[in-house]
């Protein structure tokens, strides 16, 4: 190729002649857009939207806020004793709030007192442990201590209306081989006092025969508590399923019209041991708290 050709020669660097538009290479066209869902019309105001929008997003994070404090109040009353949770049916019923009941430990190789394998039904365990603790806001009544924890018989008959029923029972306690007494008592914030004794033969056997049948077994004690004209039978506690398996009961309810006080009162026979239970208050002595005081009383003894 000469240089002239070699000049004329088009540089296939260098973009050529544009080509006119009907040459051009045809693009295609923007689809369609499907027209919006539902009758076309008005809008409500942007201004009300939102605050729609504002009040519903409120409610959802108030309804969140909830529901995570009810799992975690959840989750923490099920980590909590029943007696933790404050409003629990343990106030509301009128129940006390006592500690949680435990055993003293008996010694190594000592059955327990309604054991088979112990007919005597003695109680090894220390009695002054056998005692009910107190409920929660109750003051101790301490003239029931006694010396070492030990009460004297004359204290434990005090609760007797009548000088010659003291003289005639202290005398039953002491033939039947009455060993120590054991007390303890309480006043609760509503004015319900409270006094627990309980009082240790030699056997089971002595406990029924002696003391509990033939005294405490029917329709009206044989001796009179202070203050009280008459009882009767104290249907709170008279269904027997309520009871103990092994511990004998009886309780009574003063007959109205009351005295100074309204007096209930119950005697347990669990093994060598004679339990006798007092409550009274002002107007009327509740049902509730002595039930509860009474059947724990009868499992620790149990």
């Amino acid at each position: 190729m000469t240089e002239q050709q070699q000049a004329l020669a088009p540089d296939p660097t260098e973009s050529g002649p544009e080509q006119p538009a009907e040459q051009r290479e045809p693009q295609a066209p923007p689809e369609p857009q499907e027209p919006p869902l539902g009758p076309a019309g008005p809008q409500p105001p942007v201004r009300g939207d939102r605050r729609v929008l504002r009040a519903v997003l409120r409610w959802t994070a108030a309804v969140v806020v909830f529901a995570v404090a009810g799992v975690g109040t959840a989750y923490g009353i099920t980590r909590m004793e029943r007696t933790d949770v404050p409003g629990l049916a343990t106030e509301t019923d009128g129940r006390w709030d006592y500690p949680v009941l435990t055993k003293p430990p008996l010694p190594s190789g000592s059955p327990g007192p309604l054991a088979e394998s112990n007919p005597a039904g003695t109680h090894h365990a220390d009695l002054r442990a056998l005692l009910l603790p107190l409920p929660k806001g109750a003051e101790e009544d301490r003239a029931l201590r006694g010396t070492d924890g030990w009460l004297a018989t004359a204290d434990f008959l005090k609760e007797l209306a009548e000088k010659q029923d003291r003289e005639t029972f202290g005398q039953q306690l002491t033939d039947h081989g009455l060993r120590h007494i054991a007390a303890r008592g309480w006043t609760t914030e509503d004015g319900t006092r409270t006094r627990i004794y309980l009082l240790r033969f030699d056997t089971a056997a002595v406990v029924e025969s002696g003391i509990f049948l033939p005294h405490f077994e029917f329709n009206n004690p044989t001796y009179r508590i202070r203050g009280v004209e008459g009882v009767e039978t104290d249907d709170s506690l008279a269904d027997r399923s309520m009871g103990v398996p092994g511990v004998r009961r009886s309780a009574y309810d003063e007959s109205r019209p009351y005295g100074v006080e309204h007096d209930r009162q119950a005697y347990l026979a669990a093994g060598d041991v004679l339990a006798v239970v007092l409550q009274s208050r002002k107007d009327v002595a509740h049902a509730v708290p002595f039930q509860q005081t009474v059947m724990l009383q009868s499992q620790l003894l149990g």
